[in-house]
């Protein structure tokens, strides 16, 4: 408002950032209620559910498909083909129980501190400002942002 009353500003532009804020703080307020907003536990829990289910039944379904040969040692190898499909199925479900809440600062969640930083330093070049913050890098050995 101070820049308009002294002339810096006309009416137009002045009308044009007061609608670029407004967005600004619309678009701030969606991301806090994402990042908040309750995850139904119901959904996790049934999943998990089923994944040990399968589990357990898998080894059965093993079992009927390697037995129909006529070497009965053929039957054993359906103990490391249970293994595995176990394995990719208990992955999947961490996998799915990682990816509920993205904004956690965990290793796979999106680096939004890293993004806001670059936005951040991207602005302030745009405003020619000569004292710009680091970029956030990678923590530890690993290519990781946070």
């Amino acid at each position: 408002m101070a820049l308009r009353k002294t002339g810096h500003l006309e009416h137009f532009r002045h009308l044009e950032m007061q609608g670029l804020i407004t967005e600004f703080y619309t678009l701030q307020g969606k991301s806090e209620r994402i990042k908040n907003f309750p995850f139904p536990r119901q959904y996790a829990s049934v999943n998990y559910f089923f994944v040990v289910i399968f589990i357990a039944l898998l080894p059965f379904g093993m079992l009927n498909i390697f037995h129909d040969h006529d070497n009965e040692m053929f039957t054993l190898i359906a103990i490391p083909f249970s293994i595995i499909g176990s394995w990719v199925f208990w992955m999947m479900e961490l996998i799915g129980d990682y990816s509920e809440n993205p904004f956690e600062g965990l290793h796979n969640d999106v680096p939004i501190t890293s993004i806001s930083r670059g936005i951040e330093i991207d602005i302030r070049q745009m405003l020619d400002e000569t004292d710009l913050p680091s970029p956030i890098k990678p923590t530890e050995n690993f290519d990781i942002l946070i």
